[in-house]
């Protein structure tokens, strides 16, 4: 990793009945920032710090299944599971009302049901590349939307543990490659090492793509999860802002726009950034950061 990541502090602490890794940096009110696929806490390098900055402890876990954080052994990976960890994350790191929850990909679709199931706990909201809930919904009958998410319905296969495993997870290095084609070869390089590093075990790949079984084929569903997780299909009341780069190979920039329907607080916003990709906050970190702190402060 680079200079910054050797100023994170690694900690662990258990939540939801998990134990979760997490790097931190800072002090101050708690913003936790949730990463997605296929990433990890090191995807945020460029933000922890500037959350430290502005008077924030910035954390970042390994979502469930990642390594160090455990493999969860109900195998539950649906969003209401991931939004009940973050929830109880904020309990296991002393948050308090001044928290703000932060998420890009997965780690976004943890955000919009966590934040609406108990607002009380959040300030303010960040997602980022994957929109609303009553907006994502919409991929799935989309001919252009469909073409780009074949990894989804190739990940329902049993197969597809042996085929990202295959050479050092080539599969992966192309997925990064096409959905930000505007990231440098450095700060790719940095972030695929450390995500696989995190899914170099064969389970911890599963546990991965067990995120999409559960969503696409209900593997490991679980009915306790329904409340949080139909709660993020309703409007966002806390502030919240909305971010998606225009040149995003995963997810097209034509499903940002229509998440500013789902949000109710007069600061919140959605807004696309120009010259970037999918890992936005890699491609373009100044402004990036700029624009979530500068909301946060506001």
């Amino acid at each position: 990793m680079d200079s910054q990541s050797s100023n994170f502090t690694q900690a662990h602490v258990e939540a939801n009945g998990l134990e979760f890794a997490f790097l931190e940096m800072g002090e101050g009110p708690l913003a936790l920032c949730l990463h997605g696929f296929p990433d990890t806490p090191h995807g945020w390098k460029h933000l922890l710090p500037a959350l430290a900055d502005a008077g924030y402890r910035a954390v970042a876990p390994w979502m469930r299944g990642y390594a160090p954080t455990a493999v969860p052994s109900d195998g539950c990976y649906q969003q209401g599971a991931l939004a009940t960890d973050a929830n109880a994350l904020h309990d296991a790191l002393g948050g308090d009302g001044d928290a703000v929850l932060i998420g890009h990909d997965w780690g976004a679709t943890a955000v919009y049901p966590a934040v609406n199931h108990e607002p009380d706990r959040w300030k303010a909201m960040v997602a980022a590349s994957v929109p609303h809930p009553a907006v994502a919904a919409g991929m799935l009958f989309d001919y252009e939307q469909i073409k780009r998410s074949f990894y989804m319905f190739f990940f329902q296969h049993p197969l597809a543990d042996a085929v990202v495993q295959m050479e050092d997870m080539a599969f992966i290095d192309g997925l990064w490659a096409d959905w930000s084609p505007g990231l440098s070869a450095d700060e790719a390089s940095d972030a695929l090492r450390a995500l696989k590093n995190a899914l170099a075990d064969p389970e911890n790949l599963a546990a991965a793509l067990g995120y999409y079984r559960a969503t696409i084929g209900g593997v490991g569903v679980d009915p306790k999860y329904d409340d949080i997780q139909n709660a993020g299909a309703g409007p966002v009341s806390i502030p919240a802002l909305y971010l998606h780069g225009r040149d995003d190979g995963c997810l097209g920039v034509s499903f940002a726009e229509p998440t500013a329907a789902h949000f109710t607080h007069e600061r919140s916003r959605v807004e696309v950034l120009d010259g970037v990709g999918h890992f936005l906050q890699l491609e373009d970190p100044e402004r990036f950061n700029r624009i979530v702190v500068d909301f946060l402060s506001a």
